[in-house]
This record gives C-alpha cells, sequence and structure tokens, in this order.
C-alpha cells in the first residue's frame, strides 16, 4: 500500500489520456481503504474502478485510488435464484461470464459493457432492454467520513437512467466495496431489443441460452465499438434524451425517420447516436480524436489527444443537437 506522487492517469482510463495524479494508491482490502483515507484527509479523493467512464481534462490534485477488491461469491440460493456477490473490483464483464459458466441469468445482455462491478449500480448500467436495477439487491459502501460499511438496497440506490443516488445526493460521500445481484436459475430470456434476435438467427440459434444470447450481444458490441485497448474511448458517451410525447410529435413532423423508444404514456427516448449521425458528425475526424465511424454515440482519442479537446468536442455536438432538434443531450461520462 504505498503512497506514488506524479502518476500518469493513461494506463487508468480506457479514453487512454493523460493526466497527473498528485498522489496514487491502491487498495486490495477495505482496511487498507480505511487506512489510506485515515492518512489523507486532507486530500480531495477519487475512487477508480476500470475507468470506462470518465473524461480527464486535467491533472487531479488529489489523491486518486485504483479499487483491486476482488472475490465472486453466491452467498444465498434457492431452487429458482441465487444471490451472487461480487467485490467491487472485479471487472464487469468477468462477472457476467461468471454468472454465464454457472447458469445464472440476468446479466447476459450487458455482456462485454466496459467497467467495474463497483461502478455498475452507480450508473445504472444497461444494454440491450436490460438495466442492473432489474437484478440488483444491494451493495455495500464505505462512508469516507467514518469509514463505517453501509448496505443500500434496491430502492435506497434510487436507480434512474444511468444514474444513482451515488451520483446525486452521495456523490463523493461513499466509495462501494461489493455488489449482491440476485439471478435467476431459470431465466426469461430478453431477445426483442436491437439486433439480438437477428444475430441469433445468422447464429443458426433457434432455442437460445443466456450464453447464446451473450454471444449475440459480444458480436454485435465488437462489430459497432471500438475496443479501448485500440482505439481510446469510454463507450457511449451520451445519454439518449427522454422527451415529453408531445414535443417528440413536433420534431417527428420535421424529421419522420428520427429513432425512438416509448417510456411512458408521456415520454418518448429519442436515440443519441441517431441524432448525432444525422447532424452530420459520425466519423468525423479533428486530427488525432474524433466520433467513431461505426458508432455516433463514441468519442474516439486516436492517440495523443487531450481530454479538453474531447470535451470541446461534445461540446459542439450538443450544441449542433440542440440547434439542428431543440434536444438537449446530456454527457454519461463523468468530466474530471
Amino acid at each position: 500500500m504505498e503512497l506514488k506522487h506524479q502518476v500518469d492517469l493513461k494506463p487508468y482510463n480506457t479514453f487512454g489520456l493523460s493526466a497527473k495524479a498528485e498522489n496514487f494508491s491502491t487498495f486490495s482490502t477495505v482496511d487498507e481503504l480505511r487506512q489510506i483515507i485515515s492518512e489523507n484527509r486532507d486530500k480531495e479523493l477519487l475512487v477508480l474502478g476500470g475507468g470506462s467512464n470518465m473524461l480527464l481534462t486535467k491533472d487531479y490534485p488529489g489523491l486518486v485510488l485504483k479499487n483491486e477488491l476482488k472475490g465472486i461469491e453466491v452467498i444465498q440460493e434457492d431452487q429458482d435464484f441465487v444471490l451472487l456477490k461480487a467485490a467491487a473490483g472485479e471487472v464487469w464483464h468477468q462477472l457476467v461470464l461468471h454468472a454465464i459458466e454457472n447458469g445464472f441469468g440476468g446479466i447476459e445482455n450487458m455482456s462485454l459493457i466496459p467497467g467495474s462491478a463497483g461502478a455498475a449500480p452507480m450508473q445504472n448500467i444497461g444494454a440491450y432492454g436490460v438495466e442492473i436495477k432489474d437484478v440488483f439487491h444491494e451493495l455495500e459502501a464505505l462512508e469516507i467520513a467514518s469509514g463505517q460499511i453501509r448496505k443500500f438496497t434496491n430502492k435506497e440506490c434510487d436507480f434512474g437512467y444511468r444514474e444513482s443516488v451515488f451520483k446525486r445526493a452521495l456523490k463523493g460521500k461513499y466509495i462501494i466495496t461489493s455488489i449482491t445481484l440476485k439471478l435467476s436459475k431459470n431465466p426469461i430470456l430478453n431477445t426483442s431489443y436491437g439486433a439480438i434476435e437477428e444475430r441469433l438467427k445468422e447464429m443458426g440459434v433457434i432455442h437460445p441460452t443466456i450464453k447464446d444470447v451473450s454471444d449475440a450481444v459480444i458480436y454485435i458490441r465488437q462489430t459497432k465499438l471500438p475496443d479501448p485497448a485500440q482505439i481510446g474511448n469510454s463507450g457511449s458517451f451520451f445519454k439518449n434524451p427522454v422527451i415529453p410525447k408531445s414535443k417528440f410529435e413536433v420534431i417527428r413532423n420535421k424529421f419522420p425517420g428520427i429513432s425512438s423508444y416509448p417510456v411512458d404514456d408521456n415520454h418518448v427516448k429519442l436515440a443519441a447516436g441517431w441524432l448525432i449521425d444525422n447532424a452530420g458528425w459520425k466519423g468525423k475526424t479533428f486530427g488525432n480524436y474524433g466520433v467513431h465511424k461505426n458508432q455516433a454515440l463514441v468519442l474516439v482519442n486516436y492517440g495523443g489527444a487531450t481530454g479538453k479537446e474531447i470535451y470541446q468536442l461534445s461540446e459542439d455536438i450538443m450544441n449542433s443537437v440542440k440547434e439542428i432538434y431543440d434536444v438537449d443531450l446530456e454527457r454519461e461520462v463523468n468530466v474530471i
């Protein structure tokens, strides 16, 4: 548990952006975490998991902690369900694969989402019609002020669209140490969203298993999204905006082909990727950064770009979408 200084965070964020941490350390036990916090009360704190949902725009003057808590275990089960507990430092996709290998269903649609298990409930990750809130049981988190561990239920996390209480009222007050998911031994598959059904047909699968669904999702993501190991990115940079149905009707009259999904009787979710693509941004490059050629939701660093450059690109895209459609885009990533 060594405290290092002036550490380049480039290896620790999927955008591959250089930014110096004034102080840097790792922790692999809760006791280590308590000790580090206790000894550095005077420093601003930033906790990293997989570094996949952040945009570093400047050096960090405080203390950066890399979460390396590990472990996956079944803590309770019956004939129908299992409670699967994972330490916050586990790689999310590895947790998904572990569940699939053991026949536990519910998170297969979220295969290949980058990041750590602990970060998953913070932003209520989701893909292809499934969100973590759908299978979430509870989490444990260390309160920074007291060093005590507190449990949060599904309701207490106050999940929203790519939101939770940890991004709002409790932001910066807790560090998630573990999550527990309620997964099914007799899962009901969700294959109707996106291109999953089409891919399953291409695979020749008539009666899909959770592994088949996972394989289909992995294929779709790999063909649409750049691998952060090859091209720096943070996955989807923007949220899909939710607007009143009355406003949607006005926009649809102007843009009949707009991609949308009903949310409830009064609201509609627009596909941010469609808005950005049809505003002319998809595939645009600006030196060593730009918008990915296959997915307009993804901003990319081809190597050597700065966080400020990518942030400004996101600003330009948001202003463009606002001007054309009168729709406000919101960033999904955390800007630091």
